[in-house]
């Protein structure tokens, strides 16, 4: 019996690693992190927090309706509060009427449309370009920094897959350059994806030819590929996080001049997007690049880019 109670102990500790393991250590965090919000809320008005109920859940949600907080942080905070009850082998219905009801009531009186950040389209890309060319420090920084956004932009790269990227991943050929992304958001099983960043005919916003001069003047020749500086502009073995990524953008948007506060790390991947739409990609090959397994989103950045092209305005003689 004894054997018993531990294989079955030692089998529901497996599930649970299981469970863990099955989402991204980023995606675990953020649940976490949703959670314990929902854990102070509870805490100040004197409900349980584990398990929860629905009526609880639901009075969360109003709470944070009051603090003009998105609709898409809404739906993403019951999506933690769920798993973290499943994680812990709790019950909640996150469908529950008294939960569903009060999004859709929330979505009629404050509306859905989320005013994102703006995507860097190519001119602003190339202004930001320039000014890291026209800085005054070593030639190993400005690399790096430039390396970052050409192939953050030409990859339609999110953030976190910029900085996770290795030498290794890395296959020079003819054409180009061809990457392979390990893993992704969207592809939690590691089965891995590859892009090709073919050479642009001006080499200074060319990213293959950026990464073949930061790979050369870096002397890197295994592991990651974009690394911290310590003092004395020595380069580290230590990887750059995603928030590096974000203020870079930012950095350089204030030194070209530009409102950086309307800009994010993501505006490299939905600037990527705009412009190819902008430029007639088919919507299927900006999928290819970007790795986007819905339409949604695509073809919101195909709407935003044909904004002024196929406006019926331009029909009216004035």
């Amino acid at each position: 019996m004894n054997q018993i109670i531990t294989d079955i102990k030692a089998l529901q500790e497996e599930t649970l690693l299981n469970l863990k393991s099955s989402k991204a250590v980023n995606t675990v965090r953020a649940y976490k992190s949703d959670f314990n919000d929902f854990g102070l809320f509870c805490a100040q008005n004197g409900f349980k927090s584990l398990p929860s109920e629905p009526k609880i859940v639901s009075l969360y949600l109003t709470h944070l309706s009051t603090k003009e907080v998105k609709i898409s942080t809404l739906k993403r905070r019951l999506v933690s509060i769920g798993v973290i009850h499943k994680l812990k082998g709790h019950y909640l219905d996150t469908k529950h009427p008294s939960i569903i009801e009060n999004i859709m009531g929330i979505k009629r009186r404050k509306g859905s449309i989320q005013i994102g950040k703006k995507p860097l389209l190519i001119n602003s890309l190339k202004e930001i370009i320039n000014v890291i060319d026209q800085q005054k420090k070593e030639a190993i920084k400005k690399l790096r920094d430039r390396s970052i956004i050409l192939i953050g932009f030409s990859g339609g790269f999110r953030r976190n897959e910029i900085v996770s990227l290795d030498y290794e991943d890395l296959d020079f050929v003819q054409e180009g350059l061809k990457i392979n992304l390990r893993r992704s958001k969207t592809d939690q099983f590691g089965e891995g994806s590859l892009k090709g960043l073919p050479y642009f005919n001006k080499s200074q916003y060319c990213p293959v030819v950026s990464i073949r001069k930061w790979i050369e003047i870096s002397k890197i020749s295994s592991g990651a590929l974009f690394r911290r500086f310590t003092k004395g502009s020595k380069l580290s073995d230590n990887r750059l996080t995603d928030q590096t990524v974000a203020l870079l953008i930012k950095k350089y948007l204030k030194l070209a001049g530009l409102e950086s506060k309307d800009y994010s790390g993501h505006s490299l991947r939905s600037g990527f997007a705009t412009s190819a739409a902008k430029s007639g990609a088919e919507e299927r090959s900006i999928m290819a690049m970007t790795g986007h397994k819905s339409t949604e989103m695509v073809r919101r950045y195909i709407k935003e880019a044909n904004l002024f092209k196929n406006n019926a305005l331009n029909k009216i003689k004035f």
